[in-house]
């Protein structure tokens, strides 16, 4: 598995194309699963694990990494499998997903894919609100579940969702407020929509990029100015079929459509993202999630401080 991460620096050129590269892997059955490998600091064979008194069920001990202690999650229990067996040979996949650092647990690590985002697409309809997809897509004609892991985090860790009084402007709005959110997480997509609603703005919510922008563009097509419609655009950058670089390029390239603030709103960490925001055109990046660091955000692009 060494080296398979070598080259990120050249997968950055992946972004803004709407393209990405995924790391499958399995889960003790033929089933592969895929991550976005920009989640992903390296893959090693699973060390030995110390176990937490008490724990949650889904984490199998705690293993020192470089200088850090880090949580080992077994992601097919996490997602309602049967549990990987212990003592077998079995690798762990550290991730950073909202500002933490976390390994996970997988049977085996297939390779690295480099996909459209067009060919990632939302789960099939009728799977229900417990289930754990956030996407699908094909490689060598087999079905790629993409696991939400934000979900998987929040079911494991919890996440605090009010926003502090001193945060809120002292004054509810004057004026009807409204903002686009686009995310394919329906975790994410809740959180979102508590924090706007203690701010007292209303929510636009779509679940990918595309849908957003096919959004926008009605808004826009009998001529009415965006401006007297929307106030914000929150994205997420990981998306089916449209990203939120791609996104958020489509909107500054619309002369209809590009002088509406951008927010984006992402589990990816790290300063490449603050790069990218300069480069596509957004106006503010920030990780995943805080509801005051984002309420904060909001009350400031669109203008409501006290």
């Amino acid at each position: 598995m060494a080296g398979i991460l070598d080259g990120v620096d050249q997968r950055t050129q992946l972004v803004g194309q709407n393209r990405l590269e995924l790391l499958l892997f399995t889960l003790g059955d033929r089933q592969r699963y895929g991550i976005n490998v920009f989640k992903v600091q390296e893959v090693i064979h699973c060390p030995t694990l110390t176990a937490v008194p008490h724990a949650h069920p889904i984490v199998r001990g705690i293993a020192n990494m470089r200088g850090r202690t880090i949580p080992v999650m077994d992601l097919a229990r996490a997602i309602g499998k049967r549990p990987l067996p212990e003592g077998s040979d079995l690798f762990v996949i550290i991730t950073e997903y909202n500002r933490s650092v976390q390994g996970f647990l997988v049977s085996a690590v297939d390779r690295i894919v480099n996909m459209n985002w067009e060919e990632i697409l939302p789960p099939p309809k009728g799977m229900g609100k417990d289930n754990y997809l956030t996407a699908v897509t094909r490689v060598d004609d087999d079905i790629i579940e993409i696991i939400d892991v934000e979900k998987v985090l929040v079911d494991l860790m919890g996440v605090e969702m009010t926003v502090s009084d001193e945060v809120k402007p002292e004054a509810a709005p004057d004026r009807p407020v409204r903002v686009l959110v686009a995310d394919d997480s329906s975790v994410a997509l809740k959180q979102i929509k508590r924090t706007l609603d203690q701010l007292e703005i209303e929510s636009i919510l779509a679940r990918n990029g595309r849908e957003a922008l096919d959004l926008l563009r009605d808004m826009v097509k009998d001529g009415t100015p965006l401006q007297d419609q929307l106030d914000l655009v929150i994205s997420d950058i990981e998306m089916p079929e449209m990203d939120g670089y791609t996104l958020t390029t489509e909107i500054r390239k619309d002369e209809r459509l590009r002088h509406v603030p951008v927010l984006l709103h992402t589990s990816l960490s790290g300063v490449f993202n603050l790069s990218m925001v300069e480069k596509v055109g957004a106006d503010k990046f920030v990780p995943k999630f805080n509801a005051d660091e984002l309420a904060g955000e909001v009350v400031r692009l669109i203008g409501l401080e006290a």
